[in-house]
């Protein structure tokens, strides 16, 4: 009996590349019996589709994915980076411009932070972005309440532990002091949850504004709070080595928000 290697590809890659879910959320829909294919009801992710199979998502068609994109966004405080959120709070998804298909988030940023996220079409841009491997460096101003010196900071350049948890380096930096205030540039190349806030609380630190203001060579810049910018396709191409497929002309940028 011939061995063959199924065709096509596995369908929680391909429900992610169609800029539905991450990988992981993908096979959580198909578990939770939100997926069909070719009219039939599944429940394991354990399937390879090709082009052929028509695959319903929440009984909406999965079409072919598009070519690659990615957004900028200016994230307000007051919005969870959640698709949906248990307690009812308001979404940074719910919050786009309706002009924009459906995007997942380069990693996230807490409630009450603000700044650059992030945007894609695609599933494997968000696995390759949040990669520990991928090593982009993710620049943040921060205001602290105190009067930061140069030795308190230190630790923080060599690693903190807060709760067990062992934070890398950061790079830290003063900026200045605005009355009982100060302001901090922070950088780091992971980001583990609320990372900067308690790794600062660790040496006596309490934040009271925290702003990302670049992801790898992706700046905030002149964005204002809940605009979105698209990345051009030859810049993407090139930041992300990225081959074919990323059209050579992006689509207007959407300014508007929903209401």
């Amino acid at each position: 009996m011939e061995n063959e290697t199924p065709k096509g590809e596995r369908i929680a890659k391909v429900m992610a590349r169609a800029g539905l879910a991450s990988r992981r959320e993908a096979e959580r829909m198909i578990a939770a019996g939100r997926v069909t294919v070719n009219g039939k009801r599944i429940d394991s992710p354990a399937l390879n589709v090709t082009p052929a199979d028509k695959i319903v998502v929440d009984g909406k068609d999965v079409g072919e994915p598009e070519a690659p994109r990615l957004w900028l966004y200016h994230k307000p405080i007051g919005l969870v980076t959640t698709e949906r959120d248990e307690k009812g709070r308001d979404t940074v998804f719910a919050s786009l411009p309706a002009e924009l298909p459906r995007v997942v988030s380069v990693g996230r940023l807490d409630i009450n932070s603000e700044g650059l996220l992030l945007l894609t079409n695609d599933g494997g841009i968000k696995r390759k972005l949040e990669l520990p491997s991928t090593g982009w460096l993710r620049r943040y101003r921060v205001r602290v309440n105190g009067r930061p010196s140069d030795k308190m900071l230190e630790p923080l350049r060599k690693g903190v532990t807060s709760e067990g948890e062992r934070f890398q380096p950061m790079d830290v930096s003063l900026d200045r002091q605005q009355g009982a205030n100060a302001w901090l540039t922070v950088a780091l190349r992971e980001g583990k949850n609320r990372e900067i806030r308690r790794a600062l609380d660790e040496v006596g630190l309490k934040v009271n504004r925290l702003i990302r203001v670049s992801y790898g060579p992706f700046q905030l810049g002149e964005l204002k709070a809940g605009e979105v910018e698209e990345i051009k396709p030859r810049v993407l191409r090139d930041q992300l080595g990225l081959g074919k497929g990323i059209s050579q002309k992006p689509k207007p940028k959407p300014k508007r928000r929903r209401k």
